[in-house]
């Protein structure tokens, strides 16, 4: 495409900061209410819609110059994008990202480091985890400037960092970081999900340098224990979860346990879909 871009291979921090643009949009976009759209379709399996439907708001906010919407819907079709794999547009999309937020200053807000981290997790998605590596840290840094040690965003943020490690071979690194997000998510009510997936991480981390490793197999079933713990809400982040688990449980060699996660996903999104 005409307007297809590489992005930077170093990403100077200096340039995302200063005073955040506070200026009025005269005919901004409802977000909230797009969202809702958007979670519709992607809690009933429709994910092939919801690129659409979120390309479709991004071409009015630029008609209308909301910028913040923009901003907003670029940083959701990052995640749609990964989900699809498609990597020209999600690179594009990072492209665009990190225009807007150096453009109007955001780099150094909570709000703007939380789109950087998403754009960070984009690139390592796409085999660039190198070039995520520098965004990560800068994300870190302000996380530790705005945020209790213990904020569920900071799991977020040492999972998708752990993975870049991992992917650059520094090993130790990543352990470390995925260490640090289960610590943080053992004391955050309610994310047995989030659970699962890092120890999923966890053992594919393992399984990378030694496929012997007992832990892998101590990392899978307690996985597969807190995608059934008693009462979770069997609803479409659930199921979201549970199809992202299943090539980490097929791969390692648990095939009755992926079928099993992957026939309740399918069953949440049909329910989701009537």
């Amino acid at each position: 495409m005409d307007d297809y871009t590489e992005p930077c291979c170093c990403f100077d921090a200096s340039q995302y900061t200063g005073t955040p643009d506070t200026s009025h949009v005269e005919h901004p976009l409802d977000i909230p209410e797009i969202i809702k759209g958007l979670d519709a379709r992607n809690n009933s399996g429709r994910e092939s819609e919801a690129a659409a439907y979120l390309e479709n708001w991004l071409a009015e906010a630029r008609i209308r110059k909301d910028w913040r919407a923009e901003l907003s819907l670029n940083n959701e079709l990052l995640g749609q994008y990964r989900r699809s794999g498609d990597a020209e547009k999600g690179i594009r999309t990072v492209n665009e990202v990190l225009m807007l937020l150096k453009a109007h200053s955001l780099g150094s807000t909570v709000s703007g480091a939380t789109i950087l981290l998403n754009a960070a997790t984009t690139l390592k998605c796409f085999g660039r985890a190198a070039e995520s590596v520098p965004i990560f840290r800068h994300v870190a840094r302000v996380y530790a400037d705005h945020l209790d040690p213990l904020d569920y965003r900071f799991a977020g943020l040492y999972n998708n960092m752990a993975l870049s490690f991992a992917d650059t071979g520094d090993y130790l690194s990543a352990e470390k970081h995925f260490t640090m997000a289960s610590g943080i998510l053992e004391k955050c009510p309610g994310t047995e999900n989030d659970r699962a997936v890092t120890f999923c991480n966890l053992a594919e981390l393992y399984d990378a340098q030694d496929p012997e490793d007992p832990r892998i197999s101590a990392c899978m079933e307690k996985a597969w224990d807190l995608l059934n713990t008693p009462d979770l809400p069997k609803d479409g982040y659930h199921a979201f979860t549970a199809s992202k688990c299943v090539p980490t449980f097929d791969r390692l060699g648990y095939f009755l346990y992926a079928s099993e996660l992957q026939k309740r996903a399918d069953v949440i999104y049909q329910q989701s879909y009537l």
